[in-house]
């Protein structure tokens, strides 16, 4: 059983009472929005909207929430924005800082935009709102000042659920400074029952600096936060949520989630939601930020892969497995051919949860009739060939003419090979066939010079498909009892000036004759 079937499965069992009263589920999830927002945070998005999509398959009514959060300040400044343009807004909520340009209404909406449009592309349609929102309407003032009346028994749970001591005087809540606009240097130093008195500090944290105001206001409405374990527990209960996962940094025991679900049940008196642990998102084995630059964010990731190879990706590995995308090795080639595999473990109705997995991969309707797929490395190979047409070469693999659906997926998967080759691709993928006679092919060893001769006897006299060279290269390479090495990279040196390249018997049948003739009558 595939994993997303034995959560559902769990969930169904767990909360049974809940869905028996005729509840409609609450999945929920957000994000941040302070920065371009990095691949790691669709594996939230994935865990929770296909589990989301499971339930309700099973005919169990349910929602994915997916929450922006605008209201968190600012308190660190991506590189490829300009510093001394919004060194000013630090410490302000993001919904109040300007965006980058004039395409959206603030900051956390001009990134969030980017990533809802990411969401969209892999096939998930979750219900947005807003933290902002959430406050400003009012919904989050009970629980504000449930947390101000058990500041005490709060402090107390940080204390032994996580070991962390608030100080005496510490309050579960940030004001916005009526005066100069920002959250993150405020501190709450008394609650009479409707004010919060605080004073804006200076030297609060490092990342801004507050403007030493003293004032008293209302905590409800959209004038304060809570801080986030507090906050996170208090948007349980909010929101009535039934499901949200976590990483697994916050996952572990006696970490944020731990302490949220204590607070929930304690202060809120509500149950935590039911918890799927995941583990990260890695790109090139490193958990990176949003504040990092390129080649990290969700957009940029999702841009190197069709829709249906970017659901596999997410959909392959169990929550708890890490995932580690390198674009610049061999994992693009490879999440390719696993696609290859299981397509091929469906269409022979094989018994495992590939099928299961493809399915889901494709929404639901997965294509049911076998047809021909382009292996993604040879499409990244050929079209660096100009003289290559690429539908004959694969009607010549397939051994019969491509139809219209094996035409698509070529074109499809041409575009992203060009994609990746351009951006991504190591240099063992990347070849140019060499106009001129390399200097190095001018000074072969007698040896190799012979064997080479040997293969252009035979490329003279035959026209032979890949197996067909690849057997008679072997054949030379036991008849002259040259070193494989020496002779494999006399061949690609001659033709790309690089030591190595694709397997040397189909690379051969792929060239142009008369170039391949001309080059190693040259050669020898």
């Amino acid at each position: 059983m595939l994993w997303v079937d034995k959560i559902a499965n769990d969930i169904k069992r767990r909360l049974s009472d809940r869905i028996s009263d005729g509840k409609e589920l609450i999945v929920r999830d957000e994000k941040t929005a302070s920065g371009r927002v990095h691949i790691g945070s669709m594996r939230g998005v994935a865990i929770h909207g296909l589990v989301s999509d499971v339930l309700n398959e099973m005919g169990i009514p349910a929602k994915f929430l997916y929450e922006i959060n605008d209201f968190d300040p600012m308190d660190g400044l991506p590189v490829y924005l300009d510093k001394k343009k919004y060194e000013k807004y630090m410490g302000m909520p993001l919904c109040d800082v300007p965006a980058p340009d004039d395409t959206a209404q603030n900051f956390a909406e001009y990134f969030a935009n980017e990533f809802k449009n990411v969401i969209k592309e892999a096939g998930f349609n979750p219900e947005y709102y807003r933290a902002s929102e959430l406050y400003r309407s009012g919904k989050m003032n009970d629980l504000i000042r449930l947390a101000l009346e058990n500041t005490d028994k709060i402090r107390e749970i940080y204390k032994k659920v996580s070991g962390s001591i608030k100080p005496d005087d510490w309050m579960p809540l940030n004001v916005v400074c009526e005066k100069c606009g920002r959250i993150g240097t405020t501190k709450v130093i008394d609650f009479d029952g409707e004010k919060v008195s605080y004073v804006c500090e200076s030297n609060m944290v490092d990342w801004a600096r507050g403007c030493g105001h003293n004032g008293k206001v209302s905590p409800f409405d959209g004038n304060a936060k809570l801080p986030w374990k507090v906050e996170w527990a208090a948007k349980f209960k909010a929101l009535n949520v039934d499901i949200e996962g976590a990483g697994k940094d916050h996952s572990t025991k006696g970490g944020s989630r731990d302490v949220a679900s204590a607070i929930a049940k304690e202060v809120f008196n509500y149950q935590a939601p039911y918890n799927i642990p995941y583990e990260f998102f890695l790109v090139g084995g490193a958990k990176m930020s949003s504040s990092k630059g390129s080649g990290s964010s969700s957009k940029e990731i999702k841009d190197l892969l069709p829709r249906k190879i970017f659901r596999y990706l997410m959909f392959a590995r169990k929550p708890m497995q890490a995932i580690n995308f390198d674009p610049t090795g061999d994992t693009i080639p490879t999440l390719f051919d696993n696609y290859d595999k299981i397509a091929e473990d469906y269409w022979n109705n094989v018994e495992s949860d590939t099928l299961r997995l493809f399915e889901l991969v494709h929404e639901g309707n997965p294509p049911k009739e076998r047809y021909f797929l382009p292996r993604f490395s040879t499409i990244a190979f050929l079209s660096q060939m100009p003289h290559i047409d690429l539908a004959n070469e694969f009607a010549k693999i397939k051994e019969s003419e491509l139809n219209d659906i094996e035409i698509n997926e070529l074109r499809e998967r041409l575009k992203y090979a060009k994609l990746w080759l351009e951006k991504y691709a190591p240099e063992s993928f990347i070849f140019e066939i060499q106009k001129d006679l390399p200097e190095e092919a001018k000074h072969f060893s007698d040896e190799q010079k012979r064997a080479l001769t040997l293969v252009y006897e035979f490329l003279k006299n035959n026209n032979p498909d890949g197996q067909d060279m690849h057997t008679e290269l072997h054949n030379i390479k036991k008849k002259t009892e040259i070193n494989p090495k020496d002779f494999f990279s006399a061949i690609y040196i001659a033709i790309l000036g690089k030591d190595s390249g694709p397997k040397a018997g189909w690379f051969l049948s792929v060239l142009d004759r008369d170039f391949l003739l001309n080059r190693l009558k040259e050669v020898i």
